[in-house]
């Protein structure tokens, strides 16, 4: 086995923060509030596990330069960018929600 290559920084954009804020609400509101809370951990946790590997996603670059899109449990779409040696989470989309669209309407520059 050859060494794990180098260890990236994960950032979280303020906007997901809220968006996996409103997924705990979402999915407590239906009565399992300690489902919801370990379901956005894990999410969390996934995102974390981007610092090891984040060249795993499926590169979109047609939707935003350097943009790579990761699925967990089917249920959930990460949305990164690897720039440097840091991952920033841009986007959580549950429950196919479109993640496409939002991009297509942010403006093509940085």
């Amino acid at each position: 086995m050859s060494s794990p290559g180098p260890h990236y920084r994960v950032q979280f954009a303020p906007e997901v923060r809220d968006t996996l804020d409103e997924i705990e609400a979402r999915i407590a509101a239906a009565g399992a509030p300690a489902t919801a809370a370990r379901y956005i951990d894990a999410i969390v946790a996934y995102c974390e596990s981007l610092a090891t590997f984040p060249w795993r996603g499926v590169p979109r670059d047609d939707l935003l330069p350097a943009l790579r899109v990761t699925h967990y449990r089917k249920r959930v779409v990460i949305a990164y960018q690897v720039a440097g040696q840091t991952v920033s989470i841009v986007g959580v989309y549950y429950g196919g929600q479109d993640y496409e669209g939002q991009f297509a309407d942010e403006p093509g520059e940085p």
